[in-house]
């Protein structure tokens, strides 16, 4: 499953966006399996469902869910991991940083609960420090993907290409997401070791995409 994994990752979701269905967002992850990505990453639990029937690429699943008092909100508890592996993702993205989360669990034991469902854990990560406790904890894979959106990492460049050289060092492959922009942020994110790159805005986000075109025309 890892090693299928190496190349490019499309996270194929559009909050807030008339694309936000699940039949939709299942369409974009069949045009990204068919033009070359070797996995989609998707959130919540019927759009996990929809893309997991849709295609055969392994599928990155998470559910955001912000809950009052607590910061974390990428798969921050075991409610979501339940839904999550309900859906039928191969890989459950979550929270990997140490600030208290939903429910007690720690980092470890949210890898537990993972891996007892039947799917690898992928540590979404603000800093290296936060991959090296998941990795001693068990996941199978350490992303950049929290770098620059924690309260520690604010205005951290991003890609966060130092971060990445940390994480690849860790014996778990390193996954480079945020801030991933163009085909160069990948290549360099490739040459810093990355097992694979996740691009999302860039890629699927026909919102944005569209209003940068928009706000360039003066009128």
């Amino acid at each position: 499953m890892i090693e299928r994994l190496r190349g490019l990752i499309v996270s194929v979701q559009a909050p807030g966006s008339l694309l936000d269905t699940p039949a939709t967002i299942a369409l974009l992850a069949r045009v990204a399996e068919a033009n070359g990505a070797s996995a989609v990453r998707v959130q919540g639990g019927a759009t996990i469902g929809a893309v997991k029937r849709a295609v055969a690429v392994p599928v990155i699943g998470l559910v955001k869910r912000a809950y009052d008092g607590f910061s974390p909100y990428i798969t921050p508890s075991l409610r979501e991991v339940a839904e999550v592996a309900a859906a039928g993702a191969d890989i459950i993205a979550f929270d990997a940083t140490a600030r208290p989360r939903p429910g007690g669990l720690d980092v470890a034991g949210l890898i537990v609960a993972i891996h007892d469902r039947g799917a690898l854990a992928m540590a979404d990560c603000s800093a290296a420090a936060d991959g090296r406790a998941a990795a001693d904890a068990g996941a199978d894979l350490l992303a950049t993907t929290l770098c620059g959106y924690t309260e520690a990492t604010q205005g951290l460049a991003l890609p966060a290409l130092d971060v990445l050289r940390e994480l690849a060092g860790m014996g778990r492959p390193a996954i480079a997401e945020g801030g991933v922009g163009t085909p160069a942020d990948v290549a360099a994110a490739v040459a810093a070791g990355a097992h694979a790159v996740v691009v999302g805005t860039a890629i699927t986000n026909l919102d944005v995409l569209v209003q940068r075109f928009a706000a360039s025309i003066q009128t």
